[in-house]
């Protein structure tokens, strides 16, 4: 699709990518090279000696006059008509495309490649090697096989963009970056399913091809083409050819997850310091330098790639060179959240601290690691303090991070309809807005980095306290993780008074400690006694709920697994010595637990004794009441209310009868009295 068959220009063609001229100013069979000069294969001596660079050229003026428009002005100008020697120091290309361009006045047959085009394309430029002089002079040849050639073939472009590293400014001027830039962004933004050319992406060691070979192996249709595919072959590229292309890219509306997985491959590749694995980096280093070194490029911009200067020397240019590409690779991320990983970010954001990049820039890296901090890791925010101060990592930094999370959550959650419509595209497909589970994660990463951060001795108490205190309550369900860190302060901190202990647990809510926690604060003699005592009325209240609620299925144990996984989750990426601290304080929890059931089951026989000797009492309280009187006036009430039933028609005498009767006692009371 994109490589080109052989075109003719005006008819003249280039026959299987050679280029020759119609004219002989001089009949030779080529050139010779002598130890560091060139000389012409001819009888005809030279009269002409052109310098470029370390190299010599013996040449003949003629050739030379006929189709370049600076050589004649360097000789009719100078009014000397025995000038023999011309120096071109500032020469493109060098010698190398000199030595094409000699050939070209000379007729000899040139092999055009995506190498040498854009070398030769400047000197012609440089050399003034019009139309005017003769027609289908160099720039005219150069321009159509660029053109017509090159810029219709993805590995030519690219290779031809990468050649031109060391052709500035003219490469640029004449405009052969923006175009081979804009070529590279067609090819990579057409659908996966009709690609049919090539993509590698590995330089090649050797010359380029011709430029119509059509061998090339292009990817089979039975296998699918993935969408990254043109990641490698861009990362090749220098960092200011690559922003073009990215720009470029982004112009003709890639989907911002390729460009931003894009950047992230480029900077794993072309910056060391972003691989996670400090030991893992020499390994990587080497094999970045070999897949970077057979490029054309002078300048390099990994550490590794420095071969030259002093160790000073090096170092500088070294932070120079990676200081250029963090600083382009942050002005071209995408906007939009998502488009590359919170990792990304941080670590980027780490090498921008370490090399001093412009501030507005590091502020900017800090609202986007914001705008995503619940994506973060522990091993990500462990990023050391680089300007001197007296904390082993910078707090102060995950605090500006912390705040830039808050802020955005605040504002999503208070003012959601008046987003404009960029801000709705960024955050086009990710759920925003007061999210608690976004927090929730936030305030256990920010609880496991207080407990790795605690066990610097220079932390202050108020970075702690003002760290741990800025979420709201809501954040955590489970202070288990800020008592670990808590715990892991005092143990680093042994000196600190009375009032700095309660001042530092203020920030732990007993309440919400699970039932684990409680019974190790309850055993910590770091603890101030106030903080124990309300560590134990908080597991009372536990204990006493549990058991007035117990059923069949036991609450106690339903709140025990409640927090198992919390447990575990804040337990991950603790110290050994901490683990094993845990370990011992879970086995008494465990004892405490069997001691537990069996008060309960104490508790339970006692009840149960309770109840029978309530049912012996009750029958002997019924043996006493049972006396002869009573039992007396119990017959003499049975009576009394059959008489009632056998004459219920005679109702004058029922009530005599009865009044009788109430008051015999009294006369028989009284007689005895």
């Amino acid at each position: 699709m994109w490589e080109s068959a052989i075109e003719s220009v005006r008819g003249r063609e280039y026959g299987n990518g050679v280029l020759s001229s119609s004219k002989h100013g001089v009949k030779t069979d080529g050139f010779e090279l002598r130890g560091q000069s060139w000389y012409v294969a001819t009888d005809i001596p030279s009269d002409l000696l052109v310098q470029v660079g370390d190299i010599n050229f013996h040449l003949h003026k003629y050739p030379l006059l006929s189709r370049s428009g600076k050589m004649n002005r360097l000789i009719y100008e100078s009014h000397d008509p025995d000038l023999n020697k011309i120096d071109l120091e500032d020469l493109p290309g060098g010698p190398e495309a000199f030595e094409l361009a000699a050939k070209f006045c000379y007729g000899i047959a040139l092999d055009l490649t995506a190498g040498n085009i854009s070398g030769l394309r400047c000197a012609a430029e440089y050399l003034e090697m019009t139309e005017d002089l003769e027609e289908g002079n160099l720039i005219f040849k150069t321009e159509a096989f660029l053109s017509y050639v090159v810029l219709s073939s993805w590995r030519d472009s690219i290779l031809v963009l990468k050649s031109c590293e060391k052709l500035s400014p003219w490469a640029e001027n004449l405009q052969i970056v923006r175009r081979c830039s804009e070529s590279i962004a067609w090819k990579a933004c057409a659908n996966p399913k009709g690609i049919k050319w090539a993509y590698t992406g590995k330089p090649s060691k050797v010359s380029s091809p011709k430029w119509n070979d059509l061998k090339d192996s292009s990817p089979s249709r039975s296998q699918p083409v993935p969408t990254d595919w043109w990641f490698e072959d861009v990362s090749v590229l220098r960092i200011d050819h690559f922003v073009r292309v990215i720009t470029a890219i982004k112009v003709k509306g890639m989907r911002f997850e390729l460009v931003g997985a894009s950047i992230m491959h480029y900077g794993t590749k072309w910056l060391p310091g972003l691989i996670k694995d400090s030991q893992g980096q020499a390994d990587d280093t080497s094999s970045s330098s070999n897949s970077n070194s057979s490029g054309s490029s002078s300048w390099k911009g990994g550490l590794y790639m420095i071969v030259a200067g002093t160790k000073d020397d090096t170092s500088s240019i070294q932070a120079k060179d990676q200081r250029m590409i963090i600083e382009s690779l942050i002005s071209i991320i995408p906007p939009q959240k998502d488009s590359v990983s919170c990792s990304f970010l941080l670590r980027l954001l780490r090498m921008a601290n370490m090399l001093k990049v412009a501030p507005a820039l590091v502020t900017e890296m800090e609202k986007r690691v914001g705008m995503q901090f619940e994506q973060a890791t522990l091993a990500d925010l462990l990023i050391p303090s680089y300007n001197k101060t007296e904390t082993l990592y910078d707090v102060d930094l995950v605090q500006r991070l912390l705040e830039h999370f808050l802020v955005q959550e605040q504002t999503e959650s208070s003012s959601p309809s008046r987003q404009s419509f960029s801000d709705k595209h960024m955050y086009e497909g990710t759920p925003r807005g007061n999210n608690p589970n976004a927090k929730m994660r936030v305030a256990r990463l920010v609880d496991s980095y207080l407990t790795e951060v605690s066990r610097d001795r220079n932390l202050s108490l108020t970075k702690f306290q003002v760290l741990a205190e800025a979420l709201p309550e809501s954040a955590r369900t489970c202070d288990d993780g800020l008592y670990r860190a808590i715990d892991s302060y005092l143990k680093a901190h042994p000196t600190l008074s009375e009032h700095e202990r309660k001042r530092l647990c203020r920030v732990m809510d007993c309440q919400k400690l699970s039932i684990d926690a409680c019974m190790h604060a309850a055993q910590n003699e770091r603890l101030p006694l106030r903080v124990v005592v309300q560590v134990l009325f908080a597991e009372q209240v536990k204990i006493s709920n549990a058991l007035a609620n117990s059923t069949l299925k036991d609450p106690a144990e339903t709140q025990y697994h409640h927090f198992i996984p919390n447990r575990n989750t804040l337990l991950e990426g603790t110290p050994q010595s901490f683990q094993e601290g845990w370990a011992a304080a879970k086995k008494d929890i465990n004892r405490l637990k069997f001691e537990l059931e069996s008060v309960k089951a104490k508790y339970l026989e006692l009840q149960n004794d309770m109840e029978n000797l309530q049912r012996q009492f009750d029958k002997m309280s019924k043996q006493k009441q049972t006396s002869p009187w009573s039992s007396g006036w119990k017959k003499l009430s049975k009576l009394t209310k059959m008489t009632t039933l056998e004459n219920h028609d005679v109702g004058p005498q029922i009530s005599t009868t009865a009044d009788q009767t109430r008051k015999a006692p009294r006369r028989w009371r009284n007689s005895i009295s």
